[in-house]
Parts: C-alpha cells; sequence; structure tokens
C-alpha cells in the first residue's frame, strides 16, 4: 500500500504535464500540418522568417511565392510557411 502511495504523486504530475503541455502542443502540430497541407496557388502567406508573398506555383513541397512590388519569385519549402493572410473584406 505504501509503494502505491509513492507512485501517485509521480503519476499525477505526468497527468498534469500531459495535459497542460504535450497534448496542446500536438494540436497545434495537427492544425499547422493540416494548414500546410491546404495550401493553394494564389493564397497570401507569410513565412517562419517573417516574409509576406503570394503563392504562384506549388510542386510537391516546393513552394513558389512572389514578394514585393516588383513581384520577385522565392522558391521555398512548404514546411517553411508559417500562416496564411486571410483577407478582411
Amino acid at each position: 500500500m505504501e509503494q502505491l502511495t509513492g507512485l501517485i504523486i509521480p503519476l499525477g504530475l505526468l497527468a498534469i504535464l500531459y495535459f497542460m503541455i504535450i497534448r496542446p502542443q500536438q494540436k497545434k502540430e495537427k492544425k499547422v500540418t493540416a494548414m500546410r497541407s491546404a495550401l493553394k496557388v494564389g493564397d497570401e502567406i507569410i513565412t517562419i522568417g517573417g516574409v509576406y508573398g503570394k503563392i504562384i506555383k506549388i510542386k510537391e513541397d516546393v513552394l513558389t511565392i512572389e514578394v514585393g512590388s516588383d513581384k520577385t519569385k522565392l522558391v521555398m519549402a512548404r514546411w517553411a510557411v508559417g500562416s496564411v493572410v486571410t483577407k478582411e473584406i
């Protein structure tokens, strides 16, 4: 019985750690993965480096985006997309 009591506190701490840190991080990763897989030509994005651009071509895990007023083309990996810019009307 004493051994069981000694295990309750560490198991409780592990459960708290799981529900407060690990599980939310997994949900966030799943959401980001879904966003990246739903990218399409014409989407305006922000890269993880903070570059704003518009997707002009998608080929598997490689994107080509246009940035700036002179429409410079950049080739980048799909995993480097930080978020999609939503247009507010």
